[in-house]
């Protein structure tokens, strides 16, 4: 695939590491994967630089937070000129509810991934910021009943 990285299996190794426990301390991860501490930060380092590594972040907990309703939108537009295609997207990119976004192949053009305090709430926010969006010619919802697993990231191969 053009554009994949050349890694080795230490760089591999800091990378599955750093996406099962980003706040895992350097000296920690020097251990895990055989370095001492000043080489290990500087692979790290050049993990970020090279853009592998886009950034660190906390999981938060939805419930705990008052988002109770997590619901998968499926958007069609009436135009699928690159034109229109950009300026939905920085319609939901305005959106914090949307937590996702990915056009599609196929009789979908977006799925979106959105969080809500409660159905009601949900309700609102589809009549009134996405189905009413500039473009939208459809939205189908399907409301999760649960998570049987959640696994942000990416599969790093061993090589």
């Amino acid at each position: 695939m053009a554009g994949t990285a050349v890694l080795d299996p230490i760089d591999r190794l800091i990378l599955r590491t750093l996406q099962e426990d980003g706040r895992t301390t350097n000296v920690a991860l020097s251990e895990k994967v055989g370095l001492t501490a000043p080489p290990c930060l500087r692979r790290v380092r050049s993990l970020e630089e090279s853009g592998i590594i886009r950034g660190y972040h906390a999981r938060l907990d939805p419930d705990r937070l008052g988002y109770g309703i997590t619901v998968f939108a499926m958007v069609s537009l009436k135009s699928q000129a690159e034109a229109d295609l950009r300026a939905f997207e920085e319609h939901v990119n305005a959106l914090p509810e949307v937590r996702e976004c990915h056009m599609l192949n196929g009789e979908i053009d977006f799925i979106l991934k959105i969080v809500s305090h409660d159905l009601q709430e949900f309700q609102k926010f589809l009549t009134a910021r996405l189905t009413s969006a500039p473009n939208v010619a459809g939205v189908k919802t399907s409301l999760t009943i649960r998570t049987s697993k959640y696994a942000p990231g990416i599969p790093v191969d061993e090589e």
